[in-house]
């Protein structure tokens, strides 16, 4: 997988497109969640894309500390549902813990993590926090790293 970290305003229309429609898969179809996705905050993010033969298979998005919590954060966290089992989930979010370090200059990382997926985020040295709470219809906990 080729990974690839954008601003907002670098993405060309067909990366966002990509974006948007992986989003849209697996939140909302997939997932059967009917949410606000495209919610105003993709231009403050910087975008952490992964791609197989130009197709993008797995995306996050990350913000700098105050963009959207106090800490920096993770969101969108996605893997296409046929590439899953080849691990580009632990790929892509150590690309984004990466970029977030590297960018940001922080360790302290916070995530709204899927209550299912807690023991994937723990592999990456987050800890879970507080209790769990119903994001979408979704059970979340939030996470933090550092």
């Amino acid at each position: 997988m080729e990974i690839k970290i954008k601003t907002f305003n670098k993405l060309s229309l067909d990366e966002l497109y990509q974006v948007l429609q992986l989003r849209s898969e697996v939140f909302v179809v997939e997932q059967d969640c009917v949410y606000q996705d495209i919610d105003g905050k993709d231009q403050k993010a910087l975008h952490v894309l992964g791609f197989k033969n130009n197709e993008l298979i797995a995306y996050t998005r990350c913000f700098d500390k105050g963009n959207y919590f106090e800490e920096a954060s993770i969101g969108r966290v996605i893997v296409k549902q046929n590439e899953r089992k080849f691990s580009y989930g632990h790929d892509i979010l150590r690309a984004s813990i990466d970029a977030i370090e590297s960018r940001f200059k922080t360790t302290k990382i916070k995530i709204s993590a899927q209550i299912y997926l807690t023991k994937f985020y723990e592999s990456h040295g987050f800890k879970q926090i507080g209790e769990g709470y119903l994001e979408d219809g979704i059970p979340h906990i939030v996470m933090i790293k550092g």
